[in-house]
């Protein structure tokens, strides 16, 4: 299965936080492969320049060692992924969620979240 990481999937995992059990399987399973999006980097650096979200020093090298580790992929943002936003239906407003969901639309993924809101849209979910 194709697994895209929400960002506090992402996040939770890297940091020893709790995800659910089926998450954690998921996210553990050599067999699923594991994506991050451009989408949920661009959040966390965002967030972290603004001081919304607090790291440690070294983040940068244990968000490479996590990715690297763990065989997490790359998702870029694609004109295609773009357009897939214009058909979402205005559920809510977040913007990095709404090209998460876009994407996970877009490519066949299942999106690794525990966010009500996302889980409300027509796509694959697991938590």
């Amino acid at each position: 299965m194709k697994l895209l990481l929400d960002t506090h999937a992402f996040l939770w995992a890297i940091w020893g936080r709790n995800l659910s059990e089926t998450a954690q399987d998921a996210y553990l399973d050599a067999h699923n492969e594991l994506y991050l999006s451009a989408a949920s980097y661009w959040e966390m650096c965002l967030k972290i320049s603004i001081g919304k979200l607090t790291v440690i020093p070294d983040w940068i090298k244990r968000f490479d060692t996590e990715i690297v580790g763990n065989g997490i992929k790359w998702l870029s943002i694609e004109k295609e992924h773009c357009r897939q936003l214009t058909a979402l239906p205005q559920l809510h407003r977040d913007p990095f969620d709404r090209l998460l969901i876009a994407q996970a639309q877009a490519e066949g993924m299942t999106l690794l979240t525990a966010d009500a809101n996302i889980q409300q849209y027509p796509i694959s979910t697991l938590w």
